[in-house]
């Protein structure tokens, strides 16, 4: 793997060190015009599924069961974890959310899991 996997709120400035950003949310982040958050992609089918995220709420005493429940989630999401990982393969992605807080949101959860699987070496053939 050559890229690095950031993590970058929507309301973030964009960076030339940002490389391949991606949308990682179902919902577009209030208030962001599409211009100014510059995406390369919207991958809304990696995001956590709707019940999750409701169950979630954000709620950081819930956040190893959320982190569980949706990395069991991406399990089957091969297509789309490949996705990310090819473009990897090539320069820095950065996954781009929108909740606030920085430490326990999706992103968060999908970049730990993303580096799992290479440092597995699961994902080689992605």
């Amino acid at each position: 793997m050559t890229g690095t996997i950031k993590v970058k709120r929507a309301y973030d400035p964009v960076s030339k060190d940002d490389g391949f950003r991606v949308l990682i949310g179902r919902l577009w982040p209030r208030g962001v015009s599409r211009s100014r958050i510059a995406l390369d992609l919207w991958l809304k089918d990696i995001a956590p599924s709707t019940e999750l995220r409701e169950w979630f709420g954000h709620d950081p005493g819930k956040w190893g069961e959320f982190r569980s429940r949706y990395w069991r989630e991406l399990d089957g999401k091969k297509r789309e974890v490949a996705t990310i990982m090819q473009k990897l393969r090539t320069g820095p992605v950065t996954l781009i959310y929108s909740a606030r807080d920085r430490e326990h949101n999706a992103a968060v959860a999908l970049k730990e899991y993303l580096e799992q699987k290479v440092s597995s070496g699961l994902m080689a053939s992605a």
